[in-house]
């Protein structure tokens, strides 16, 4: 069977957003383009590699085969390419990170200071829920991934590097606000959650077991955002990261009360399949956020 690099990385894109035009756009070519590409990867083939169920495309099990094998060819090159710059101390290359929602919150802040020491290196960002950087993991298809509640079940390289407060919030004019409580006392009042699987979830659900707690929950909502909105509108209580509020919770009218057994504690992890060699960049970047997230955190805390 012949291919080419370029039939492979079109391909790829396709299996990743499941249609040509999609595929056209984030490879930066013509539809038709695409769809001659593709045609002619699947005659070498000798199988269909996908099928078209309504305006989606789904790959067929030698498409699911083929997208396995050329991810693993194409990542080997980009890490070759890699180490071919750091020989000729080149800072160049491309980094894919796939980190959980709340994560946008800080991520990005600690990007700015690594784009500043290595302008560059090309940066891609998945910004996804938990399940879908769980996904993204088993199929390794970044170089880290970021969340605080890494997945017992992988075998995974785990680098704890930044506390994870998550606190619990009421509207600013809540009349707990202001008092020293029990989780007892708030067994009146309505919840608002993450969705099920989602790292706050997951956290919440362990505290709220461990301390005997069945919280009457009005909503789950897969948005941190949208939970401040609802919590400041009054609809309930949430358990949120301490880094999605801003400095003085005040001002998104929130307010966080003390609770007993709250923060609750838990940390930012970079991880990564045990066993896969970082490329130089990643490499690089890893020790850039073990080194500056600390730093940042603490200027943070100073700041509240």
């Amino acid at each position: 069977m012949n291919a080419t690099f370029r039939q492979l990385r079109l391909f790829l894109a396709l299996a990743e957003r499941g249609s040509v035009t999609a595929a056209a756009e984030a490879c930066h070519v013509t539809q038709p383009t695409v769809s001659m590409q593709l045609r002619e990867l699947t005659e070498a083939a000798g199988l269909p590699l996908y099928e078209q169920i309504g305006k989606r495309l789904f790959l067929t099990a030698a498409g699911e085969a083929l997208a396995g094998t050329a991810r693993a060819m194409l990542d080997e090159w980009l890490a070759f390419e890699q180490t071919l710059n750091a020989m000729k101390g080149l800072e160049q290359g491309r980094l894919r990170v796939a980190l959980v929602s709340t994560a946008k919150y800080f991520v990005p802040r600690l990007l700015g200071s690594f784009c500043t020491e290595h302008p560059n290196i090309e940066i891609s960002l998945e910004i996804l829920n938990r399940d879908g950087v769980v996904a993204r993991l088993r199929e390794n298809r970044d170089d880290l991934y970021i969340m605080s509640m890494p997945p017992p079940n992988l075998d995974l390289e785990q680098h704890a590097f930044l506390p994870n407060p998550l606190v619990l919030i009421a509207s600013d004019g809540h009349p707990l606000k202001g008092r020293r409580l029990q989780i007892a006392d708030l067994s009146a009042e309505r919840f608002i959650l993450r969705e099920r699987g989602s790292g706050t979830r997951l956290a919440c659900d362990a505290f709220f077991s461990g301390a005997g707690f069945v919280p009457q929950v009005r909503l789950e909502l897969g948005s941190n955002e949208a939970i401040k909105q609802a919590v400041a509108g009054g609809l309930g209580l949430a358990v949120v990261s301490r880094h999605a509020l801003p400095a003085r919770p005040a001002d998104d009218q929130l307010t966080i009360l003390d609770v007993d057994g709250f923060p609750l504690q838990s940390r930012w992890f970079t991880l990564y399949p045990r066993g896969k060699r970082l490329s130089p960049v990643a490499a690089v970047f890893l020790e850039h956020l073990e080194r500056t997230a600390l730093e940042w955190s603490e200027r943070r805390e100073s700041a509240l």
